[in-house]
C-alpha cells in the first residue's frame, strides 16, 4: 500500500497530466502552450517529489527540477537516465506578464513527451500504476 503523502503529490501530479491531456484534444490553434508547458513542469515536479517522499528526503521548498532530480540521483542512480529537459525554465517564465514568453506548439508537445516518459518511469519507481489513482 502506497504512502498517504505519496498518494497527495500523485493525485496532484495527475490533475496536471490531466489538464494537458484535455489541451490536447483542442485544435492545435486553440491550445494554450503556455498552459500546457507550465503542467509538464508542475507534473514532473510533483512525480519527483512523490518519490523523495517515499524514500524520506527532505527538498526544501523549490520548483528546480535539477535539484530535485540530483536528490533522487543520490537516492537511485537509475534517474541519471530521466530526461527533464529544460521544464524547469516553465515553471516561472510563462507564468507572469514580467517574463512574458509563449511557448511554440512544437515545445509543448516535447514538454509533453518529457511528461509522458518521466510518467512511466516514476510510476515504475513507486510500484503503482495510473489506474490506482
Amino acid at each position: 500500500m502506497i504512502d498517504e503523502k505519496v498518494k497527495k503529490w500523485v493525485i496532484k501530479a495527475l490533475e496536471d497530466f490531466n489538464s494537458v491531456e484535455h489541451e490536447f484534444r483542442l485544435s492545435d490553434e486553440e491550445i494554450v502552450t503556455s498552459t500546457v508547458c507550465f503542467h509538464c513542469q508542475q507534473f514532473v515536479e510533483k512525480m519527483l517529489k512523490a518519490y523523495l517522499t517515499l524514500k524520506k528526503i527532505d527538498f526544501g521548498k523549490t520548483h528546480d527540477l535539477e535539484v530535485l532530480l540530483k536528490l533522487c540521483i543520490k537516492e537511485d542512480k537509475d534517474f541519471q537516465n530521466l530526461d527533464i529537459g529544460d521544464l524547469t525554465f516553465y515553471a516561472v517564465e510563462v507564468r507572469y506578464p514580467e517574463e512574458f514568453y509563449t511557448p511554440t506548439l512544437e515545445e509543448a508537445k516535447e514538454c509533453f513527451e518529457i511528461a509522458s516518459k518521466v510518467k512511466d518511469f516514476v510510476f515504475k519507481k513507486l510500484e503503482i500504476k495510473e489506474k490506482d489513482f
